[in-house]
């Protein structure tokens, strides 16, 4: 894949921009598309798969193939969602697009997105939310239906025209668009709006329509009303009820204006009722943003315990993450070392330390303690001279208490109790 002279392709697509978006695919991992074919299995033939993926879009002759959809628990909150799975060759050419869409439409996009752009996160969306919440007593919580299978392609063509230059982009993305999606039995399903929620194109797709159909809109609409958006999901500020009722009449006539509408069950206004904020009210006084409730809670200050309003971990996030726990199975893997179940784990839970445990980290505690739960299980198995409770409790205190940094929720846990 090295450079060399001019191709004399009509599209200027460079090879190391397909090798650096390989190197992106492999490292987000995944599953095989419509065409069964793993990251391992691609890489087989690497040189020659890259150079496929490269001769194609830069000859204009690139059709991606069906999207494989997957039915899988949602991120944040109950339910299930379908995520649309490319083929892994689908995916290297969709990263090398993005790449070049990201390149122009960042610098433009509203400082509160948060959702799947570099340098932002879930915690820095929760954190500017719980700062506003002090300030604004009410909340519009929004809930778009069915986004990413409704948001209408000619108003995302449109965006991403005003921004690209390059015809090759705008060429493909019209066929990604387009692709037809292979469901679980096998049929195939042709689409007219939507853009399939999994693949790589999709979420600077989505973030560049909102910052259109949302985000600029609001900014002039409503600049009195500060609002945090991560993807599909926000949250707007507003200093009165009335001004609440105002922004939300106004945004269900903009949803229906770009082609999408407010979920009539999961879009409310929420009053911020804290030790402060006592009027009578009887409507929502919590909500979810995003994997984390807000609600009154008790706090510590300068001048002691007091009632404010804050995030924690949302009980839909802590469930996900408690089932993933007992998908493990830690207590059953009695054929590999303490050193191997260590190296497993504690990235994925220093993870959910660095996201939820930002914010009251102590709704956290009961899933680590769990955790503990099922490694003494394990050692119990594992190890004959630690089948009584008694011996193998003592030799858990004498092993968190000389490394305590072993498995990275020691850090926080160490009892097996809560």
């Amino acid at each position: 894949m090295d450079e060399q002279r001019p191709s004399g392709k009509p599209f200027d697509i460079s090879k190391e921009e397909v090798r650096r978006a390989w190197l992106k695919v492999r490292a987000n991992k995944g599953a095989p598309g419509v065409d069964e074919v793993t990251l391992a299995a691609f890489e087989l033939d690497l040189k020659g798969n890259l150079y496929k993926v490269w001769n194609r879009m830069s000859s204009g002759s690139y059709f991606p193939p069906p999207v494989k959809a997957v039915e899988i628990p949602k991120a944040f909150g109950p339910g299930t969602r379908m995520l649309g799975v490319p083929a892994i060759a689908d995916r290297v050419a969709q990263t090398v697009a993005a790449a070049r869409i990201e390149a122009v439409v960042e610098p433009v996009f509203h400082d509160d997105s948060y959702g799947y752009r570099p340098g932002r996160s879930v915690p820095g969306a929760v954190a500017a939310c719980q700062e506003r919440c002090w300030k604004y007593d009410w909340v519009v919580d929004l809930d778009v239906q069915e986004f990413f299978g409704s948001v209408p392609w000619d108003l995302v063509l449109k965006a991403v025209e005003a921004h690209v230059t390059e015809p090759w982009v705008i060429l493909y993305v019209r066929r990604w668009l387009a692709a037809p999606v292979q469901m679980p039995d096998g049929t195939l399903a042709e689409r007219d709006r939507g853009t399939p929620q999994g693949s790589s194109v999709s979420p600077v797709l989505a973030n560049l329509f909102l910052h259109y159909a949302f985000d600029t809109w609001m900014a002039r609409e409503f600049p009195d009303c500060p609002f945090e958006r991560y993807a599909d999901d926000a949250v707007v500020h507003c200093g009165s009820e009335a001004r609440a009722r105002q922004v939300l009449a106004a945004l269900e006539q903009r949803m229906e204006q770009v082609g999408l509408r407010l979920h009539p069950d999961k879009t409310k206004i929420v009053y911020c009722k804290d030790g402060n904020r006592r009027r009578p009210h009887d409507g929502p006084v919590s909500f979810d943003f995003p994997g984390f409730t807000f609600r009154a809670r008790s706090m510590s200050g300068k001048h002691g315990r007091f009632t404010g309003y804050g995030p924690a971990i949302s009980g839909s996030a802590m469930a996900k993450l408690s089932q993933e726990v007992r998908d493990w199975k830690l207590h059953r893997h009695v054929n590999l070392t303490e050193a191997e179940i260590a190296q497993w784990i504690n990235p994925i839970v220093r993870g959910w330390m660095n996201s939820y445990g930002k914010f009251r980290r102590s709704a956290l505690y009961p899933l680590l303690a769990r955790i503990n739960y099922y490694l003494i299980k394990w050692m119990r198995r594992k190890y004959k001279r630690f089948r009584a409770l008694k011996a193998a409790m003592k030799a858990w205190s004498q092993a968190v208490a000389s490394r305590p940094g072993y498995f990275a929720h020691w850090r926080w846990v160490t009892s097996p109790w809560q």
